[in-house]
């Protein structure tokens, strides 16, 4: 048996992680002295009261090496495969954390099969890599197939979305304080995207509604070229701008209901309040990925 795990800010419903036999490692959120497990929070409670949240952002943290080698472990006593799919590896350590302890566990065993990807991305990015890995699961292909599935999505899919503000991320560091305040008096809200395993820059424009239209753009052009297989549209902070946005300019352009999904809280206390759009092209999208997918992957 082919089990098949990933972490938490990949943000996958509880109910389709359950209905794909996905077995999901939380993160955490730390706020005000307390650890939270992401995967136990309700994320629209918690993301009623995010605006509010800039002079004290939470912070974030991985699974500790305990959580990873007994999950391992557990695989190894059943003696089943586990292809694991993680969040980009320069975002967090989690992916790092899980081929220690895979590693580990193989040395102690001498018995596990492991097969570990790292997503280069999060949030629905991620989730697509999980989804296509399942997909060639229950279609019967073996660890390797599976593994080839996870890549192919990573390379064909996007992940576009926009702040409201600079302001979370000019207190995380991310970026400096005179871009954050030429943002806020010009108006200017980045459009950002992940490649390459980091956050970039794909456009700035000037005012939130053309930034919401430059997006649907880029997500019209991009499937107009390479074809169209999962979309969700995400949000940090209140789901209404994004169910609007979803109704009145995404679903005209994808012919279909899209989802509409909070993203994973670990990557909201990082953003503040945004919204976005997570899509699997059928194709691989050029400027995604540079790396050959074996760069992608560690076995044990």
């Amino acid at each position: 048996m082919i089990k098949i795990v990933t972490d938490s800010v990949a943000s996958i419903p509880a109910e389709v992680a359950q209905a794909r036999d996905i077995e999901v490692v939380s993160l955490f959120v730390n706020q005000d002295g307390r650890e939270y497990r992401e995967a136990d929070m309700d994320v629209n409670a918690f993301y009623e009261g995010i605006a509010g949240m800039i002079d004290n952002p939470p912070t974030s943290s991985q699974p500790s090496q305990h959580v990873l080698e007994t999950l391992f472990e557990r695989a190894a006593e059943a003696a089943d495969e586990v292809l694991g799919i993680f969040m980009s590896s320069k975002m967090s350590g989690t992916f790092e954390g899980a081929v220690r302890a895979a590693r580990a566990v193989g040395e102690r065993c001498g018995h596990l099969r492991c097969t570990l990807v790292d997503s280069t991305s999060n949030c629905g990015d991620e989730m697509f890599a999980v989804l296509d890995a399942c997909d060639a699961r229950d279609a019967g292909e073996g660890l390797d197939g599976c593994a080839r599935a996870a890549t192919d999505a990573v390379a064909a899919s996007r992940f576009v979305f926009a702040p409201e503000s600079l302001a979370f991320l000019k207190a995380g560091g991310r970026i400096g304080g005179a871009s954050a305040l030429l943002g806020g008096l010009l108006q200017i809200s980045p459009v950002l995207t992940v490649a390459d395993w980091e956050t970039s820059t794909l456009a700035k424009v000037r005012t939130w509604k053309k930034t919401l239209a430059r997006m649907a753009d880029v997500f019209k052009e991009e499937i107009e070229a390479f074809g169209l297989k999962r979309v969700v549209v995400h949000y940090i902070g209140s789901a209404a701008p994004a169910v609007k946005w979803a109704r009145e300019a995404i679903e005209p352009v994808a012919g279909r209901a899209v989802d509409v999904l909070p993203v994973s809280p670990v990557i909201g206390v990082h953003v503040g309040p945004a919204v976005g759009i997570a899509y699997e092209c059928e194709r691989p999208v050029p400027g995604k990925l540079a790396a050959p997918a074996s760069e992608l992957v560690f076995s044990v």
